[in-house]
């Protein structure tokens, strides 16, 4: 598999990956903006303010990616960013919400962008955490959790719009 895919190394990134962490995402129950970060970090992109607002491709992010998005897309909003994503998981690796977190999809009633593309993400980080022979353990240190949002279409207060 091509290093461009794996970004950097798992001791560079502050929010450990763990099952639980990966089963909120998919149970929309975490902003879709940490949500991103997790993806950014792992492709190299550094925060250019303190409230890490701004991230900005860094010597690390794939040529393929810094060069399509020199600043950190919304991969859950930005319908572009979540096809790069979607594109860049190896064939070998698309089944590993079901291997790995017994997921079965979601119900027709539950199919929204933000659903699908929080299952995208997912899907990558398990790749990721696979391609570099990583443990994932059942717990870590955890962000906020939330209630699911009212609006699954909208989102967590103070996500970006679906574009």
């Amino acid at each position: 598999m091509s290093l461009s895919f794996l970004g950097l190394e798992s001791k560079d990134h502050f929010w450990p990956l763990s099952r639980t962490l990966l089963i909120n995402i998919l149970d929309d129950r975490i902003t879709d903006t940490f949500v991103a970060q997790l993806i950014w970090e792992r492709l190299g992109y550094k925060p250019l303010d303190f409230d890490k607002t701004v991230w900005k491709a860094g010597p690390h992010t794939p040529i393929e990616w810094s060069e399509l998005f020199p600043y950190a897309p919304q991969v859950i909003t930005q319908r572009k960013a979540s096809i790069h994503l979607t594109r860049s998981i190896p064939k070998e690796k698309k089944q590993l919400l079901k291997k790995k977190l017994d997921f079965d999809g979601y119900q027709i009633t539950e199919l929204f962008p933000r659903r699908t593309r929080r299952a995208t993400i997912v899907n990558w980080l398990l790749a990721w955490v696979d391609l570099l022979g990583l443990e994932l353990p059942e717990n870590a240190v955890m962000p906020t959790i939330l209630n699911p949002p009212e609006d699954p279409i909208r989102g967590h207060p103070g996500d970006p719009k679906i574009q």
